[in-house]
Parts: C-alpha cells; sequence; structure tokens
C-alpha cells in the first residue's frame, strides 16, 4: 500500500495505483513518533533510529535503504500447491529522507496453476491477462539482480534490508517456490525486518490482524482493501491501500 507520510517527506508518481504495503516503512515512522523514550533507545539500539528530537523528519537508520516487499500469489479455498508468486513488487526507500527512490515491479506467469482462481482475482485484484505471457519466476528474478545491481544496492558498502509485514515473503513463499523449481535465493532475501515484530517491540502487542491492528494501534487512517500490489497496467484498477496520518 503506498502510503502517504503527514510530513510530507514521500512524492509518489500518480501512475502508481494504491497497492503496495508501503505501510511497511510507514510504520517505522509511526512506531518511532509514538514510542516513549525507553522504547526509542531499544528501537536505536536495534537500527531503528536514534533521536526523537525532530519529530517532523525520520531519525537516522542503520540502514542507507529500506526495500519494501510484498508478494502476490496463487490461492484458492482449499489452498493451492504450491502457491506461486504472481505480482514481485519492491520499493526502493532511503532510510534518511524516506523517499521513494525507484519501484521494481513485475508480473509473473504461475506455470504449476497457470490460471488464476477467481479467489484469487477477487483477493488480490489481478486478472489472468496479467499474468499470461509474462516472465516466470526465474527470469523475474534475474531481472530483480540486475535492477539491484543498476540502483548500487550491491554494493558492500551501501546498507540495505528488506521489509515484509510478517515473514510469509521470505521465509516461507520465495524460498518454497525456489525449492520447488530447483533456483537459487540469493543472499539479499535471506534477512529482513519483519514490522510484525517491530510493531510488537515498540507497542507491547502483537498485531493479529496485522495490517490492519497496526493501522488502529497507530491511529492511521486505513484507504481501500488489503492484498493488492502496485497496481499500474491499464486492466487494474486502483484498489490497494493507503494509510495516511490523520490531519
Amino acid at each position: 500500500m503506498i502510503a502517504l507520510l503527514h510530513t510530507g517527506a514521500a512524492q509518489f508518481p500518480a501512475s502508481l495505483h494504491p497497492g503496495l504495503r508501503l505501510l511497511h516503512s510507514f510504520l517505522l515512522v509511526g512506531i518511532l513518533k509514538k514510542s516513549s523514550s525507553t522504547t526509542s533507545r531499544k528501537l536505536a539500539s536495534h537500527g531503528f533510529g536514534a533521536s526523537m528530537a525532530a519529530m517532523s523528519s525520520f531519525p537516522p537508520q542503520r540502514y542507507h535503504y529500506f526495500l519494501v516487499l510484498d508478494f502476490e500469489a496463487t490461492c484458492d479455498k482449499p489452498q493451492l500447491h504450491p502457491q506461486e508468486i504472481i505480482e514481485f513488487p519492491i520499493l526502493k526507500l532511503n532510510g534518511r529522507t524516506m523517499e521513494i527512490e525507484s519501484t521494481f515491479h513485475m508480473y509473473v506467469q504461475p506455470v504449476v496453476h497457470p490460471q488464476l482462481t477467481p479467489f484469487c482475482t477477487e483477493l488480490t485484484g489481478i486478472i489472468q491477462g496479467m499474468v499470461d505471457g509474462q516472465p516466470s519466476l526465474q527470469q523475474v528474478l534475474e531481472r530483480v539482480d540486475e535492477w539491484m545491481a543498476k540502483e548500487g544496492l550491491l554494493d558492500p558498502s551501501v546498507k540495505s534490508i528488506f521489509v515484509t509485514c510478517g515473514d510469509w515473503d521470505l521465509k516461507v513463499m520465495l524460498p518454497g517456490q525456489c525449492q520447488y523449481l530447483g533456483l537459487p535465493v540469493a543472499d539479499y532475501f535471506k534477512q529482513w525486518i519483519n514490522l510484525k515484530k517491530a510493531y510488537s517491540f515498540a507497542m507491547g502487542s502483537w498485531p493479529k490482524n496485522g495490517l490492519l491492528d497496526m493501522n488502529k494501534g497507530l491511529n492511521l487512517q486505513h484507504i481501500g482493501r488489503p492484498h493488492s500490489g502496485i497496481g499500474d497496467g491499464p486492466h487494474r484498477s486502483p484498489r490497494g491501500c493507503t494509510s495516511q496520518f490523520p490531519a
């Protein structure tokens, strides 16, 4: 979900419909702003920030870039096996300015269950025509690597980390599908910040309902619906999620 920072620090291209869960990184701001000084010191020791003096700017970060990631995958009731990634979006967020500097977004053609189920389309908003003829996961991963290199993210002196809402994307979905297909998993996918854990650490409660609970706990307005990545195709309606601080 593309989030609009109340500080106005982030500006987003009008062509990007609300979708990718940028609330992941947005919550880093919210957590720090609503934390006690003791909690802030704890967060600082974990790389989530330092000084709380300037409330209108994002505190210093251990990481140069946050790579906000949220897969959408094939699904049904009962669940399909194996699930396959069908949307692969990443936002490169500057850890100092909190501005989006670059976006990677591709749809992925599923091969085991090539036909999307009505349940999947209803949940994600992704229709069959958006995945038909798209690159395979192997090809998309190659393009991710090219994008990472182009953005300077493979430079050893540049510190970046993926940010997800939960562990499913990078602990379960990607390694599971790569194992099924016999594909290697790049090292940069093997560590990430789970904002559910960050939220729990800062706020003292586990967000059982994920983003909905985190929105409520941080007094963020939720607009739209979850389970939608970046929608930038002509056949997709802007039905994703947006979160913003109340005025």
